[in-house]
């Protein structure tokens, strides 16, 4: 087995607290190192098992045990701006700034994460470096950076479908198409 390392992104009850931090022991996180940074609470986490999927899924359920506590997301560092592609390839921003735009390369540079009209915008640096490959040449992302989107992405959904009233909750299989069974 294989140590995997991951951080949660933790919301609910305060991680501090001497009864939560022994029920976090207690439920299994005694692998994780728990912290606040900038006000965000964190579980930074070494844990052994067979697959990332493994340790993540094991994680969110060990974590999510202890009463008032929830996992919002895997923390991710991957999310970069055009001054941390630019850095990251050697290039500089304006010529990053000239794909994102269209006005140089083949075209079809990945969307934002967030609002394209906001000043600062944010791009997976997977989605980048998938789109680079073909540009640039390279390794496309990997297995492991999709498997970590996915997880994102379910527990997003989790957190919007908690929102809804459940008369009101769509069946979105339709949506994900055929890798859910819809």
């Amino acid at each position: 087995m294989k140590i995997q390392s991951f951080t949660l992104i933790i919301e609910g009850v305060d991680i501090h607290e001497p009864d939560v931090f022994d029920a976090l022991y207690e439920a299994g996180c005694d692998d994780a190192l728990i912290a606040t940074t900038n006000g965000v609470q964190v579980m930074d986490f070494g844990r052994e098992a067979a697959s990332l999927y493994e340790a993540i899924s094991s994680a969110i359920a060990d974590a999510e045990s202890v009463v008032g506590l929830r996992v919002v997301r895997i923390a991710d560092p991957d999310l970069v701006s055009m001054s941390e592609i630019a850095a990251r390839i050697g290039r500089s921003r304006e010529c990053v700034r000239l794909w994102v735009n269209g006005k140089r390369g083949p075209g079809g540079f990945p969307a934002p994460l967030n609002d394209p009209h906001d000043r600062y915008r944010f791009w997976r640096w997977s989605d980048v470096e998938g789109w680079l490959s073909g540009v640039l040449g390279g390794e496309p992302w990997s297995s492991q950076d999709h498997l970590r989107a996915a997880i994102n992405a379910a527990l997003e959904l989790r957190h919007h479908l908690r929102q809804l009233d459940p008369q009101d909750r769509p069946d979105l299989r339709t949506l994900a198409g055929p890798v859910l069974g819809g």
